[in-house]
């Protein structure tokens, strides 16, 4: 039971309050001084660092892209002597792709395995990678493991495992009639099947050792005999429409120029 209620109430004088107030404002003051002066002396050193890490996540990225393009083109030269190949299809792929309006991300990986497609081909013996002749069906089965090579190759390295759909499934057939797995329609990557219509029109297209280059009449009608056994046939509509402009931009170019051209497509890509 409550005996007794008391309130007191305490009551400043005018000097007091005003005293108070300005203890108050004087505090606050201090306050935002102090966090001002710490974020002006910090800033500059955040500044720096963040510089510091663009420029070196740059200079990473720039590593990683040289890196890419000597081993593509080291594969490539060690089997034809030229790495312009691997540079004009990479082009060719990229084009297509951009026409069909595939994601920045995705063209990201088309290039990578574009570069590094036959990468695998390190681990095939001389004997049967420089064959002049046809290679007979135990060679075949040997050089068919270039596939299997490429992949082990590529998935080492985290930065080049997205490249997987084209090392991996650009000998596949859009019938299923290719290698090593046997794919067959939209279930071959969109990358791989992009890839092998770009692959066979350069090779159609160039000058080999055992040939001159096709016309480019004559190499579209050799791409249309292969719509729907090798290649996915809306792929090959697209293709076509821009094949020509492709032919008369690209097609001949030695390794400087088309590593000027593919410079600036990976350029635009990946900066």
């Amino acid at each position: 039971e409550m005996v007794a209620h008391a309130e007191v109430v305490f009551s400043l004088s005018p000097s007091a309050a005003a005293k108070l107030k300005r203890n108050m404002l004087r505090t606050v003051f201090y306050v935002i001084a102090i966090v001002l002066a710490t974020a002006l002396t910090i800033y500059p050193i955040i500044r720096g660092l963040l510089t510091q890490l663009v420029k070196y996540s740059g200079e990473l990225l720039q590593a990683n892209l040289e890196t890419m393009l000597v081993l593509g083109g080291t594969i490539a030269k060690r089997d034809s002597d030229t790495d312009a190949h691997n540079y004009r299809v990479s082009i060719y792929s990229v084009r297509l792709a951009e026409e069909v309006g595939l994601s920045d991300n995705q063209i990201q990986s088309l290039i990578k395995g574009a570069l590094l497609h036959d990468v695998g081909k390190v681990g095939i013996r001389d004997d049967i990678l420089l064959k002049p002749g046809k290679l007979d069906e135990q060679e075949f089965e040997i050089m068919k493991t270039h596939v299997n090579h490429g992949i082990d190759i590529t998935s080492r390295a985290k930065w080049l495992s997205d490249g997987q759909p084209v090392v991996g499934g650009h000998h596949e057939k859009f019938d299923g009639s290719g290698y090593p797995g046997g794919l067959a329609g939209e279930a071959i990557p969109i990358l791989a099947r992009i890839f092998a219509i770009a692959d066979v029109f350069d090779a159609l297209t160039s000058k080999r050792p055992y040939k001159e280059p096709f016309s480019f009449d004559k190499t579209l009608l050799i791409l249309e005999d292969s719509r729907g056994s090798h290649f996915d046939p809306d792929l090959l509509d697209v293709f076509t429409r821009i094949a020509e402009q492709l032919y008369k931009t690209y097609s001949g170019e030695e390794n400087d120029i088309s590593r000027e051209h593919l410079g600036t497509i990976i350029t635009h890509y990946f900066h």
